[in-house]
């Protein structure tokens, strides 16, 4: 009997707005479906006449009874994977009662999943998952709604179960009457979680297991056997994020911390409390430092302090952007945040078509809801850094993350407790980065002064007086009338290099600054703790965007947008390969080919675009059957010596055999 018929769990959980659910899933089968009860109690916010819950599509609710016993009708709404169910009366505002449901269905395939293509919910023979954002059991108000859960899940003997909160195993229990009997040995593992949170993560399967409890920590690095070589050395890593987050935040909701892998079919990380889950992909011998960084960074942003509304969501995942910012910076030090903040400046300028604090107006999974509240708000953090200065703005974090610890909070909870260690409102920064769209594009205009009299040489000539330096009087200007931001003015001279800290207010700000060498060149924000536009920022959120088009289909509408990046800059590199990728995927391999000449041609930035320019040339030169030619660009790949992403294995791999296009599988195998 496979694994598929043998998980069972039961969930228990009780929300902040008093609402508790009771579920048994006995069998999530690719084979044959299976029924599950569940016990909804909640309390009416409002005077409510209809109830409505988020359930996978693959499950399918059979019955629905009220409190008296009375059976209810379930509409299923499959556009946004909701069951609404019209009640006996109206409930009203403060009132409570329960629903009972009973739902059944197959977890196998990405198809009816909660974000289109996407698999957050599998139960499979090999590893299995069922991620919160999977709506596997009827969810209220995903990511708002915090509960505590009790979770039992049975699974054959050879396997174990990850998930949050205390953990125990034992003897499974009965089977349900009428349920398939099998002979496979199975043990149950049982979570308890008792503090209002969001534990509805399960990971199951075969793993290797590696501990640690340095620095009080208890962690647990749960990796598939292939990569049990790099079990080790992601404890160590682990280690020293989660206590660098202790220093910046403070006490953590829990001092256990269990890092699993995930198959590569869905997301790239996950989080619950007590866990930090990444993909397979992302495993690799040089540790992906930031990605797990803001992974374990939500055990702060989102396990403990969690948003009061989707227009708050950037308090959670803008916050552990920021936080793997920070730990950047303690790893790789100025130049690691510098390229870290370029990062997150193209995702914040992407699509900055909405406000910030609308943002949950649009679609959570959405690329452009994703954009702004990870990386915008990050670079809100970034900029409040720089407004308050290291110290006030590490208090802030610390009071905000103690004081909402367990809670939710808002914008306006935040905003509080930031002037608060300022001692000054912060109104304006907040409306003009949050409320509004776009950023600054500066310019600077300014003429040099010399300073100091002329005075006779004795020898019928004159003579200057160096000593007295150059006066540099200037204008920075940008296009946002309400903009107001403090702004680092740096000149480079033939002496000293000159630093001034200048508030930029409305469309021009003018500026005077007196230098002892003679100034040689003016740049303003020269460390980006200001968040502007630029034409390398819009170029690359022109490739973003293009990017998340690809991955959605939209293939004309990608080229289009790698396109607009051509217009910043004719020469990149990186467009011209991405046109390149586009034009494979469609099997247009002459345009292809010329696109990818043309990224060979270009500034080479990012590099690794060189070794991947060959071996995709070289593919196209084996499937188009010029087999002589592909082997000369996989030696010229070789000869790069850059082994990004495991090009060069790519390129070694081609060499011994050459590349084949998959066949696409014939209608009915």
């Amino acid at each position: 009997m496979s694994y598929q018929h043998l998980l069972r769990n039961n969930l228990h959980h009780r929300d902040q707005r008093g609402i508790s659910q009771e579920t048994v899933l006995d069998a999530l089968s690719t084979s044959a479906p299976a029924s599950a009860p569940y016990n909804l109690h909640f309390t009416a916010i409002e005077d409510l006449n209809i109830a409505t819950f988020n359930l996978h599509n693959d499950l399918r609710v059979t019955k629905v009874t009220d409190a008296a016993g009375k059976a209810l009708s379930a509409e299923r709404v499959t556009q946004d994977s909701s069951v609404r169910v019209p009640l006996s009366g109206t409930l009203s505002k403060g009132s409570s009662t329960t629903l009972s449901f009973e739902y059944e269905g197959i977890l196998d395939s990405p198809d009816d999943s909660p974000v289109q293509g996407l698999k957050l919910a599998y139960v499979g023979d090999d590893t299995s998952y069922l991620l919160y954002a999977g709506d596997w059991f009827p969810v209220n108000n995903y990511g708002i709604n915090r509960f505590t859960a009790t979770i039992n899940v049975t699974v054959p003997s050879h396997m174990m179960v990850i998930g949050s909160g205390k953990e125990t195993m034992g003897t499974p229990p009965p089977a349900k009457k009428g349920a398939p009997a099998t002979s496979t040995a199975t043990k149950t593992f049982t979570f308890v979680w008792d503090k209002p949170s969001f534990p509805a993560t399960i990971v199951a399967g075969s793993f290797q297991e590696f501990k640690s409890d340095e620095a009080g920590l208890d962690l647990h690095v749960f990796f598939k056997p292939n990569h049990q070589s790099m079990g080790a050395e992601y404890v160590e890593t682990a280690v020293k994020e989660f206590t660098y987050f202790v220093t910046l935040y403070g006490t953590p909701p829990s001092t256990t911390l269990r890092v699993v892998e995930l198959p590569d079919d869905t997301v790239p990380s996950a989080w619950a409390p007590e866990m930090a889950v990444i993909a397979s992909r992302a495993i690799t011998e040089k540790v992906n430092y930031r990605l797990l960084a803001n992974t374990i960074a939500h055990q702060w942003w989102g396990v403990s302090v969690s948003p009061a509304s989707h227009d708050d969501w950037w308090l959670d995942d803008g916050f552990a952007r920021y936080s793997e910012a920070r730990y950047v910076e303690q790893a790789a030090g100025a130049l690691g945040l510098e390229e870290t903040v370029k990062d997150m400046s193209v995702g914040a300028l992407a699509y900055d078509t909405v406000p910030l604090s609308s943002a949950g107006k649009l679609d959570l999974f959405s690329p452009e809801f994703q954009s702004l509240v990870t990386d915008k708000g990050a670079m809100i953090l970034h900029m409040l850094r720089w407004v308050e200065g290291d110290q006030k703005y590490d208090q802030t974090m610390r009071s905000f993350a103690a004081q909402y610890a367990g809670k939710s909070a808002s914008l306006d909870d935040f905003k509080t407790i930031a002037e608060k260690n300022y001692g000054e409102q912060l109104t304006w920064f907040f409306s003009q980065w949050l409320d509004s769209t776009g950023a600054p594009e500066f310019k600077v205009k300014y003429t040099v002064y010399r300073l100091g009299n002329t005075a006779r040489d004795g020898k019928g000539g004159s003579k200057e007086d160096k000593s007295a330096g150059f006066r540099v009087v200037g204008q920075i200007t940008q296009d946002l009338d309400l903009f107001r931001m403090p702004v680092e003015l740096k000149i480079d001279t033939d002496g000293k290099t000159e630093q001034k800290r200048l508030d930029v207010v409305g469309t021009d700000s003018a500026f005077t600054v007196e230098t002892f060498g003679k100034p040689r060149r003016i740049s303003i924000d020269p460390d980006d703790r200001v968040l502007k536009n630029s034409s390398d920022i819009k170029l690359r959120a022109s490739i973003q965007r293009g990017q998340a088009l690809t991955q959605q289909g939209d293939l004309a509408g990608a080229l289009l947008e790698f396109n607009k990046a051509l217009e910043n800059n004719k020469n990149s590199s990186l467009a011209h390969y991405r046109i390149a990728e586009v034009f494979f995927q469609q099997k247009n391999y002459q345009a292809s080919a010329n696109a990818y000449r043309e990224c060979l041609n270009g500034d080479g930035d990012p590099r690794w675009t060189e070794v991947w320019s060959h071996v995709q040339l070289g593919k196209i030169f084996d499937v188009t059957g010029q087999r002589e030619r592909a082997t000369n660009e996989y030696r010229q790949a070789l000869q790069t010596n850059d082994n990004t992403q495991g090009a060069m294995d790519e390129a070694r791999k081609y060499l011994q055999k050459g590349f084949e296009l998959q066949k696409r599988p014939e209608a009915g195998t």
